[in-house]
């Protein structure tokens, strides 16, 4: 792996490092992530090395296993639709809810936000991808005016977000597969104050979203 530099963000660095070795394969499912051996590996003490671990659990990289520490988390088609199951509950009415009281100042942030959205899909970016489609969401379901539902969406985001990267990773570097074409028809919905519209392409991005992922799951390794 990369050595990472010393910097005030060390954590941040030594989760991406992390984040890269796994999503690329180089860890594999069940790799254990031993804080004294990667420390050495990339060069830093042993707290951002810690710190960042525990992200990529919370996360739903890793996991912690008895007797074995943390390890890498493989992926379950069954925690797959449970939990994309909720999200649907959830983010179908949070849009709804954010669409009917949403504000200019909100409409314009997402228009910003979707304009970061189509960089990274240009630079093939996908944790940039991801981290600007979760932006413009925000900025939306915040609107609906309820904390603690925009709370519980991103406490789903967080655990769900190794499924998210297969989901876009497959997709980002597919021709004609333009990311950012569902992103781009919520925004017109929402401008357009058509709360019902906002609420079923909601639904249809997270139902396709689904497909997506399992259907990398499922493919022959």
């Amino acid at each position: 792996m990369k050595r990472v530099e010393p910097s005030p963000s060390m954590a941040d660095r030594v989760y991406e490092v992390l984040h890269e070795a796994i999503t690329s394969g180089q860890f594999p499912v069940g790799y254990r992530l031993r804080i004294r051996d990667l420390a050495a590996e990339v060069g830093t003490s042993e707290m951002p090395v810690r710190e960042a671990i525990r992200r990529l659990e919370e996360a739903g990289f890793a996991e912690r296993v008895p007797h074995r520490g943390s390890v890498v988390k493989g992926l379950q088609l069954t925690e797959l639709a449970h939990v994309y199951d909720v999200r649907r509950l959830l983010e179908v009415e949070a849009a709804r809810s954010g669409a009917r009281r949403i504000e200019a100042e909100r409409i314009a942030a997402m228009q910003e936000e979707l304009g970061e959205l189509r960089r990274a899909v240009a630079d093939g970016d996908v944790t940039a991808y991801l981290d600007s489609d979760e932006a413009l969401l925000s900025v939306l379901y915040e609107a609906s005016g309820n904390p603690v539902l925009l709370s519980t969406i991103s406490t789903l985001w967080q655990h769900c977000r190794a499924y998210k990267t297969v989901g876009a990773r497959a997709s980002i570097d597919k021709p004609g597969d333009e990311l950012w074409h569902y992103q781009e028809r919520l925004v017109a919905a929402v401008e357009a104050q058509d709360a019902e519209a906002a609420a079923a392409l909601t639904e249809e991005s997270l139902v396709k979203a689904t497909d997506r992922i399992r259907a990398q799951l499922q493919a022959p390794k």
